[in-house]
């Protein structure tokens, strides 16, 4: 079975939103390697919706973008995408699969079917499955930034605190800190 590891973007008052962070060389190249060692993404719809409507297009090479931003679009391209919604079942992008009906059965079968791991990338999708008690590893990138506003992680609230331990934290150049945690026992 692999883990499901949760990894997102975020300010330090905890703002998610995909504009506050910085996009840079350096971020992408840290995501495309987390990528890289997963087996599977996956999104909500809403996210998914974002992702599809500019990725492609870098990953094509239709939008100019620098040689980490296009490795990690060629990175995202191959790589099989799963999405959470109980609005739409047809996801055209490349390598992308819907799941709906039962959340814990149909993200436990994905954990099951991919030994290399799941990312997820999805802060609303993530508190519903915290709730599950369905994420193993948290990989947030911590930006330098305090943005006043949300979306905010886990504004959904959940039914209590999660104790986690630090496996690492790595600096990186641009003032981020990138946090590795899992679940504390």
């Amino acid at each position: 079975m692999g883990l499901l590891t949760f990894s997102i973007n975020v300010t330090l008052d905890g703002c998610v939103d995909h504009r506050e962070g910085i996009a840079d060389d350096e971020t992408h190249a840290l995501f495309t390697g987390l990528l890289d060692e997963a087996g599977a993404m996956l999104w909500g719809r809403v996210t998914y919706e974002m992702m599809e409507s500019h990725w492609p297009a870098v990953a094509r090479g239709d939008v100019q973008a620098p040689p980490a931003i296009r490795d990690w679009a060629v990175t995202l391209e191959a790589k099989p995408k799963y999405v959470v919604s109980s609005t739409r079942s047809e996801f055209p992008w490349t390598n992308s699969h819907h799941i709906g009906g039962d959340l814990r059965k149909g993200v436990q079968e994905l954990k099951d079917a991919h030994p290399a791991g799941v990312l997820l990338g999805s802060g609303r999708l993530a508190t519903e499955l915290d709730r599950l008690d369905l994420i193993d590893e948290y990989r947030l990138l911590v930006h330098p930034r305090i943005a006043g506003h949300g979306p905010t992680l886990y504004q959904g609230g959940l039914p209590g605190t999660r104790r986690l331990d630090l496996v690492s934290a790595q600096p990186l150049s641009n003032g981020a800190v990138a946090v590795h945690y899992r679940p504390a026992h």
